[in-house]
């Protein structure tokens, strides 16, 4: 089966914005537009209302940094993948390295936060990686392939709808990253074990997280299985971030 997967660019501002603030980034986004790759933005859920305003009829799409696994009830606290629905959004952050290590969230819970974003129509980014502990004990590929695995024995053939994302732990927020040669090879692993659980699965995007900048996103989404970006940082950067949407070119 051929691929028919295009760039995709994904900003994460976690728990970073403000209504003035959002407003001034969402208006310099709209000005740098068009862009060569999809692009959209996944923000904390009290501004979804206003981003979803601001972005309407717009080619930026937009997101959220979490949902629950559950569909409702006495959860105090989380929001649904239906809420999240309502508000327009298309995509929401599941199993960001952040929640693993912050909240205790097994590669179980994450895949179950996927599903339930799937049966609202949600697009779900599943994240992935390893700490540099593991990173430097060998065990990279056993680990992202672990917490790959648990996606998609939970989901089967439905694993084809969702958005795969490796950030290595070590490399987010510190300035670090894996060079683009290190990250192909995890890539290129991880769609292997995707395509060998669906065919259909040739077309997920891929996307690296893990410091991305301006200066070296073209060189990371230059490689072969490298979809895009998962971006923290310079996303609340309106001139760093579309420098690099635009570098998916």
């Amino acid at each position: 089966m051929v691929s028919t997967r295009g760039k995709l660019v994904v900003g994460n501002w976690k728990m970073n914005g403000s209504r003035a603030a959002n407003s001034v980034l969402l208006d310099a986004l709209k000005a740098s537009a068009p862009y060569p790759a999809s692009v959209a933005v996944c923000v904390p859920a009290p501004f979804l209302r206003d981003v979803a305003a601001s972005l309407q009829g717009s080619h930026i799409a937009w997101g959220a940094q979490d949902c629950s696994s559950h569909a409702s009830g006495a959860f105090t606290g989380e929001v649904s993948a239906a809420m999240l629905a309502e508000f327009g959004c298309r995509y929401v952050i599941v199993g960001h390295s952040e929640r693993r290590a912050m909240h205790g969230e097994s590669d179980r819970l994450v895949a179950e936060k996927a599903a339930r974003a799937l049966a609202s129509a949600l697009t779900p980014i599943v994240c992935v990686g390893e700490t540099l502990a593991e990173r430097e004990a060998g065990q990279t590929e056993a680990v992202v392939s672990r917490q790959l695995g648990a996606a998609i024995e939970l989901l089967g053939d439905a694993v084809a709808q969702i958005v795969l994302a490796y950030e290595p732990v070590w490399a987010i927020g510190t300035g670090k990253t894996a060079s683009p040669a290190e990250a192909e090879a995890v890539h290129a692993a991880l769609r292997a074990q995707l395509t060998a659980a669906s065919a259909a699965a040739v077309d997920v995007s891929i996307l690296y997280g893990g410091s991305v900048k301006a200066d070296n996103a073209a060189s990371l989404f230059g490689q072969a299985d490298i979809d895009g970006g998962l971006v923290g940082g310079a996303a609340l950067n309106a001139e760093q971030f579309a420098a690099i949407c635009k570098a998916a070119a």
